[in-house]
């Protein structure tokens, strides 16, 4: 097995964790983290979609923050009372390649950190991921720009 694999037990722990998780932070109050939304881990919204579309999802959530991920994209709004921030992507941004990331406390505060992209491409592609090369080339040396996903998420977008 190739040391970058997940071995049966991991992806067992992984598959155990639960959809979404409620964490206390001293600054911010209690925070929601989910993949997506808190109702759905493979629904799509964007910094770009309509509030009034969102509000259903969001309200009534008694959390003050959730932070999501899915489509890779960093942005921090309100909707409604609640603030929804998308902590990025690491390893498949969309954008300028780098780790997008968040840090949370005393505020959200949205994070880019630039790492050796040819490198982390080199160990992609040693891997046994039948992909490794497009996932190297496309995903962390020239991920697609910002503008390129945000149009194909909004034909998905809340389906």
């Amino acid at each position: 097995m190739d040391l970058h694999e997940l071995y049966p037990e991991h992806e067992q722990l992984l598959a155990s964790w639960p959809k979404t998780l409620r964490v206390e932070n001293r600054e911010l109050g209690e925070a929601l983290f989910c993949h997506a939304t808190p109702r759905n881990e493979n629904e799509v919204f964007t910094a770009l979609t309509p509030g009034d579309r969102l509000s259903s999802i969001f309200e009534g959530l008694d959390a003050p923050i959730v932070v999501c991920g899915h489509t890779h994209m960093q942005f921090d709004r309100m909707i409604g009372r609640t603030r929804v921030v998308n902590a990025g992507s690491v390893g498949m941004p969309f954008g300028e390649p780098g780790a997008y990331w968040l840090l949370l406390g005393p505020d959200v505060q949205l994070r880019h950190t630039p790492y050796n992209l040819a490198k982390a491409a080199e160990r992609i592609r040693a891997t046994s991921y039948p992909q490794a090369q497009d996932c190297a080339d496309h995903n962390v040396l020239q991920p697609p720009s910002e503008k390129e996903m945000l149009e194909v998420f909004a034909k998905t977008e809340l389906t």
